[in-house]
This record gives structure tokens, C-alpha cells and sequence, in this order.
């Protein structure tokens, strides 16, 4: 084989191998394709897929911690000054939550559950015992009903009412008391005249075992998108307690489930019942949990922002006169009236106004910032925390003398953790999908990356091929001319171009006899 037959076939390598790199890059993009397209089928809400059993019962242990705001200085506040507070726990609970009454509808589309809560004390991971801790606090349901009462006539009588049995704006009462309920003397009485008033009252009341109100979420079966979404609440797929539509809409994922193939880009929202609304949240930065790669969603600021900083949130306001400021939501018309607001909790992302109006507060994101780690790939949260405030707006309340010294406020009571994070069987189950994934969906790239190696080899072999050339061609013209100048025996006669080596030369023994190229003249 000639040399420049070689260097074709050299050329001719490297143009299928450039070849394979292409194929191999076309077939990443068709098995990418194919895998993601059986992620879109197997994530779905519906008998037999992947996340169904881990969705109606969730293996990882979810917590919940509860932190109370104690009033330090008791007697000073009653008489009007600001609070001092110090804030006691957490009160851990077991939270378990599977899913009740699941019932899947429309072919498939659609699946309709119940979401109780069950709550276990966990005292290994609390300050104290919550049936002995006490917490001076605000006196709800005494704020309640001054709220309630409008007008001279009915609030004068409630004032009386209220002095007569002895109700402070205050109260004290052990933690346990304060999540799942007390009796209260005042609500005892009301109850008889009006059956709507419960005697009980409880941050946490009747929520510890409830079933509360039924979703219907969208399966993904037909639009991946659509995975986890809530169709209706409590027979609701809009609405009712906010001055406008947006407001009312219901959007998003209970926060337990999104859709896969997820986006740094977009924005993901959440309903949740407790605050009556959705809220969006959007991509912070890469994190990852256990090995797992995933992204943190946060809410941001314009979530909670004011109606002049977000004119989207003026649905939020209950009046004019009663919109409040950013960081704080008055969900007053979900909790039958009870002037409660929500929070992040110090007000974190709020107005410093609030802060502000107590001491003891201090904002500080890795403390109180809600957010969401999801897998990209397949949407599953693997670590969590939810995070919310409870507060009271408290201040003058006309007819109401024992409030005349009080400022405008938003009290804090207590702040909840919610929190889970991944376990370690599910963690490494979710790792060899990711890794089967991206094996799969990468091995076209191998091919790539061999075909990209072979045809560095061939250039590397046709440069030094060349070299070869240029070095054999150099050879074959200088040796002669060599051989002609410095012979002892050539003239200028002889007009042949090669000549005998000297006998000397010929003896040399580091020339050897061998170097005697020049044929025998018939003189020789």
C-alpha cells in the first residue's frame, strides 16, 4: 500500500468516525427522549405507577415543631406597654399522614382523597413536657368576640359581659392546652345561646386525627404538568373568601408532589388550606440532599408583599381599611371572623414595623425561610420545610375602655417547622432510578466520547504519517550529494554521481563495510 493510499484510508477513518459522533449525538437525544417520556407515564397518581403507594402512604417521618412567644413582662402589658418576648420550644410531634378514602375517578384523570393528620409527642425532641410548660399569651377567643362585636350597642354589652366574668386581653395556659384545646368559661356561655360557638378552644383543635376537607387532584395521566395538581377543595374549585378572583383560585400542589422534568425557570404553586390561598415559589439555587441532586423553591417576597408593592395581593385585603402591610396575610374570613393573621415567622420578609412592635424578634432566613428541595428529574421532594407564624391584631377596639391603652400590633403567638426529609430506603431507591437514567440516556455520549478518542488517534497517526514522508524524502535527496562531495576518489572527470569510499573509510569500524553504496566502476 502506498503511502498517499494510506493517508486516504487515515482521512477516510476519521470521516466515519466524525460519523459516529454524530449518530451517537442524535441517538442521546432519542434515548433522553424515550426515557423522560417513561418518567411522564410512570409518575402519575394512578393504581401501579412508581409514586402511587409512596403517595397515599409517605414513608419519609414528617415532624412538626411548635414555638410559643412568652410574655415576660405580663403586668406591664396589661397596663400598656410593649412586650417582651421570649420564644420557648419547639414542642416536637410525629406527624403521620397517609391519605384516606382514596378514590381514583374519571378513567384515571382524576383522584379524590382525604388528608388527615395524626400527631404523636416526640418528648426526645422537645424543650419540656407541653401539659406542664406554660405560656403567657393573648387571649384569643376574648379578641375574637370584641372583634365580633360592631356597633355601641352590642360591643358596650359584650364590654360588660367580658368584666363581669373576669376576661383579660391576656391569658396563661400550658402548651398543650393552647394547641389542642381548653374549655373556656366565656365560650361555654356563649355556646348555649348560639350552637355555632364551640366551648373548646385550641390552636390545633380537632385537627389531630381530622379528616378535614376532600381534595380531587389531577392524576398527570394525561399531562405530566397536571401531576399532583389540586382540581377542588372541600367540593370548591374556586374560592370564597377574597375580593377577587386570582385571589380566590385555587393553584398548585398540596406541596407533596410536582410534576417531573422540572425547570429552574418556572414557577411552582402550592396550595394549602391552612392559610385559605396559594402562594407561588420560585428557584433559589442547587442543593443537594443524601447524594441527590435537587432544586430549593422558595416564596418570595411578592408573595406577601403589600397591594403597593404587588398589586396582584390587593385581592387579599378583608377592606380597604383592614390591608395591612407586607410579610403579614389577615385570614381572618377562613377562621369564622377571629382577627388572625399569618406570617413567616419573626415576620421574616415583612415590613420591620411588626418586628418592631414587640421585643424579642429577630428575622433570620436559615432560620425562618420556607422552602422546597425537589429532584428535577422526577419532581419528588426530598427535604422540606414549612414554616408559618400565627399572630393577633390587637390594638383599640372602639367601646372596648380596657384596649385604650394598646397600640396598633400584630402580636405573635406561636410560629410550626414543618419539616421531612428523605429516608434512607427511599434515598437510595430514587438513586439507582437516577443513575439507571442517566446511564441510559447517556450511553450514546460513550459511543461520542470513543469515536471523538479514535479520531484523535488517526490524526495523530496521519500527522506523524506525514513526517514519515517529509523525513524519507529528505533522506533520498541529501545521501548522494553526501556521497559525491567528500569521496577521497572522485575527480572532476568523473561524471558519475557515485564514486567508491576510501579504504579507510571502508575499515572504519564505526562505518562498518556496509556503508559502501557506490557500484563498481570496470575499472574497480
Amino acid at each position: 500500500m502506498t503511502r498517499r493510499s494510506c493517508a486516504l484510508c487515515l482521512v477516510g477513518i476519521a470521516c466515519a468516525n466524525m460519523l459516529v459522533i454524530g449518530i451517537g449525538l442524535t441517538l442521546s437525544h432519542v434515548f433522553r427522549n424515550i426515557i423522560h417520556n417513561r418518567l411522564k407515564g410512570e409518575i402519575t397518581l394512578t393504581e401501579g405507577s412508581r409514586v402511587f403507594e409512596s403517595w397515599k402512604s409517605p414513608p419519609p417521618p414528617v415532624y412538626m415543631q411548635y414555638f410559643f412567644f412568652n410574655i415576660t413582662n405580663l403586668a406591664e402589658v396589661e397596663g400598656g406597654a410593649m412586650a417582651v418576648l421570649s420564644q420557648v420550644g419547639p414542642y416536637t410531634y410525629r406527624e403521620y399522614r397517609p391519605k384516606a378514602n382514596v378514590t381514583v375517578a374519571e378513567d384515571g384523570m382524576k383522584v379524590s382523597a382525604y388528608c388527615p393528620k395524626t400527631f404523636v409527642f416526640l418528648r426526645e425532641k422537645s424543650v419540656g413536657d407541653p401539659a406542664d410548660d406554660v405560656v403567657n399569651t393573648i387571649n384569643i377567643p376574648a379578641w375574637a368576640v370584641m372583634n365580633k362585636a360592631k356597633g355601641f350597642f352590642k360591643a358596650s354589652a359584650a364590654s360588660i359581659w367580658l368584666r363581669g366574668m373576669g376576661v383579660g386581653l391576656y391569658t396563661t395556659r400550658t402548651v398543650a392546652e393552647l394547641l389542642w384545646g381548653y374549655e373556656d368559661p366565656m365560650l361555654v356561655s356563649l355556646a348555649t345561646t348560639n350552637p355555632e360557638v364551640e366551648g373548646v378552644f385550641g390552636l390545633m383543635y380537632k385537627k389531630n386525627g381530622s379528616l378535614g376537607g376532600e381534595f380531587v387532584y389531577h392524576t398527570g395521566k394525561q399531562n405530566f404538568m397536571d401531576y399532583g395538581r389540586v382540581h377542588t377543595w372541600s367540593g370548591q374549585s374556586q374560592l370564597t373568601f377574597w375580593n377577587s378572583n386570582q385571589s380566590n383560585s385555587i393553584n398548585g400542589t398540596d406541596g407533596s408532589a410536582f410534576h417531573p422534568l422540572l425547570s429552574r425557570d418556572e414557577r411552582l404553586y402550592v396550595f394549602t388550606s391552612d392559610l385559605c390561598r396559594s402562594i407561588f415559589m420560585e428557584f433559589e439555587k442547587d442543593v443537594t440532599v443524601k447524594g441527590i441532586p435537587a432544586y430549593r423553591f422558595t416564596p418570595p417576597r411578592a408573595v406577601l408583599a403589600s397591594k403597593e408593592e404587588n398589586p396582584a395581593n390587593e385581592g387579599f385585603c378583608v377592606t380597604p381599611k383592614e390591608c395591612l402591610g407586607s410579610g403579614v396575610l389577615n385570614v381572618s374570613p377562613c377562621r369564622k371572623g377571629a382577627p388572625v393573621v399569618a406570617s413567616f415567622p419573626h415576620f421574616y420578609l415583612g415590613d420591620p414595623k411588626y418586628a418592631n412592635g414587640v421585643t424579642g424578634l429577630n428575622p433570620v432566613k436559615e432560620l425562618h425561610q420556607t422552602f422546597l428541595d425537589l429532584n428535577p428529574t422526577t419532581g419528588i421532594p426530598v427535604r422540606a420545610s414549612k414554616k408559618a407564624q400565627v399572630n393577633i391584631h390587637i390594638g383599640r377596639v372602639q367601646y372596648f375602655p380596657a384596649t385604650k391603652n394598646l397600640n396598633d400590633t400584630i402580636f405573635p403567638v406561636m410560629f410550626i417547622n414543618e419539616t421531612v426529609e428523605i429516608d434512607d430506603a427511599s434515598a437510595e431507591r430514587l438513586k439507582r432510578l437516577l443513575l439507571i437514567e442517566t446511564v441510559v440516556s447517556n450511553f450514546p455520549l460513550l459511543i461520542v466520547g470513543l469515536g471523538a478518542i479514535l479520531l484523535v488517534v488517526f490524526i495523530i497517526l496521519l500527522f506523524r504519517s506525514r513526517r514519515q514522508q517529509k523525513e524519507v524524502k529528505k533522506i533520498a535527496f541529501t545521501k548522494p550529494l553526501y556521497a559525491a562531495s567528500f569521496s577521497p576518489q572522485s575527480t572532476a572527470k568523473d561524471d558519475s554521481p557515485y564514486t567508491a569510499v576510501g579504504q579507510k573509510e571502508k575499515e572504519d569500524p564505526q562505518n562498518g563495510t556496509d556503508m559502501n553504496l557506490s557500484p563498481l566502476t570496470s575499472e574497480q
